[in-house]
């Protein structure tokens, strides 16, 4: 059957047609069923969950052919299921559907946004090398490339969010050089836009055109969790490998822990045969669980979306708030460009700027009532944090103060909850600044 067909149903291979009378269906549609076909499991509407570690051969014939192409003695990869650490029924059909909402030809589910992020770079990079990275990054993220990777001679070169093509050109150059002293290359190009918690945003488009002009050869990867996968594509602005955080507005309901990559299958491959030997593919429960969750994504964070702007209008008036960074109030107009060509809303999550510090900052958490003080972001209910004193505590104080990351902000996650409700909530924490 052809993409056009319009027969009711799924097809045999579980991937449901893309078009009807040339209409290319929506993610959103597409969510309810593609890569999965209820016929192979007894007529289940949705996908039961696969328990099991192994799978078994028809034959020792086909368990031979299996491992020819995993091994490459037969071109061509391997077919089908053999271990679960490799893959299983309810990881494939996940990522299937988180490959549509990124227009990516391949995508990877993980156990955690982080155990993602670690086995990507550590598919990439090599004693020598050099890790070009944004920042501020995740606290996480950023410690693993400046302490972990480093002690097996992986360097690192970082710029800021906002660089202009200029100065990025000059920080490929030095990271080129750098590798060059120690016998690697520049293995990656790491981003996270927008930057965690100050909504920085980077210009893929000029990093894309900056990588190309210094001729380097490396992936371009982006962590998306703030925006994605319904605000931001950056695989459209140039961007070559897609990350997520799961856990936040896919999973969208604080009760799952998991990641993904997606991108071109050249990619994606390499970090494929690295989470094979290590493991750290999301689990079975885990994934369908998360297939429930992305029936919904898109109604959950256009909700979230409309409750920020309805608060962060309330917040920007209010005396005893000096600023907020949020993406549908941009004050610099660089940001604001690049706000206009990479994304197609301003998210649900930002920064509060208090007057004051930690201690004014902390009676505002500590009297919130609807909002919880937690850390993560992204789901149904509205989350409030201090980064300084919390998630960032890690970062040295002066790389916090040069990231914007200051005693007085309070990163806020805004849920599904009625909006003047919010509203209400943080004018009475406001009133015990």
């Amino acid at each position: 059957m052809s993409d056009n067909d319009t027969t009711a149903g799924t097809l045999r291979n579980g991937k449901e047609p893309r078009t009807i009378n040339g209409r290319a269906l929506k993610p959103s549609t597409l969510m309810m069923g593609h890569g999965y076909d209820p016929v192979l499991s007894e007529g289940s509407l949705k996908p039961p969950i696969f328990l099991t570690s192994t799978f078994a051969f028809p034959s020792a014939a086909d368990g031979k052919r299996h491992f020819e192409g995993i091994t490459g003695k037969r071109p061509g990869g391997a077919d089908g299921l053999v271990y679960s650490r490799f893959n299983a029924p309810n990881q494939e059909i996940l990522e299937d559907r988180l490959a549509i909402w990124d227009r990516a030809e391949d995508a990877l589910s993980f156990s955690s946004g982080m155990t993602a992020i670690c086995v990507l770079m550590l598919a990439y990079a090599s004693q020598g090398d050099v890790i070009v990275h944004s920042g501020p990054l995740y606290a996480a993220s950023e410690g693993f490339v400046a302490k972990v990777l480093a002690r097996f001679g992986v360097r690192y070169v970082d710029f800021p969010a906002g660089a202009t093509r200029e100065e990025i050109d000059g920080v490929l150059a030095r990271a080129k050089d750098l590798a060059a002293e120690h016998g690697g290359k520049v293995c990656m190009v790491y981003l996270e836009s927008p930057g965690n918690p100050t909504n920085a945003l980077v210009d893929v488009e000029a990093v894309r055109a900056a990588v190309d002009a210094a001729q380097l050869t490396c992936p371009i990867a982006i962590d998306n969790t703030f925006l994605g996968p319904l605000w931001q594509r950056p695989l459209e602005h140039g961007a070559d490998i897609v990350v997520y955080s799961l856990t936040k507005y896919v999973g969208g309901h604080s009760d799952l822990v998991a990641g993904s990559i997606a991108g071109a299958k050249k990619w994606i491959d390499p970090v494929r045969s690295l989470r094979n030997t290590m493991g750290g593919i999301c689990d079975p429960n885990t994934a369908w669980m998360l297939l429930r969750s992305l029936e919904t994504v898109e109604l959950r964070m256009q909700r979230a979306g409309e409750n920020a702007a309805k608060v962060c209008e309330y917040l920007a008036r209010h005396p005893k708030v000096e600023g907020l960074g949020y993406l549908g109030m941009i004050a610099d107009q660089r940001q604001q460009d690049i706000y206009d060509r990479h994304c197609l809303g301003a998210g649900s999550t930002f920064s509060v700027f208090l007057a004051g510090g930690e201690a004014e900052c902390f009676r505002f958490l500590d009297n919130l009532k609807i909002a919880k003080l937690a850390v993560s972001l992204g789901g149904t209910e509205t989350l409030a944090s201090h980064p300084a004193s919390m998630t960032h505590l890690s970062v040295a104080e002066g790389r916090r103060a040069e990231l914007g990351i200051s005693d007085n902000l309070v990163r806020i996650s805004i849920g599904i909850e009625d909006a003047d409700d919010l509203i209400a909530d943080f004018e009475q924490a406001l009133e015990a600044v």
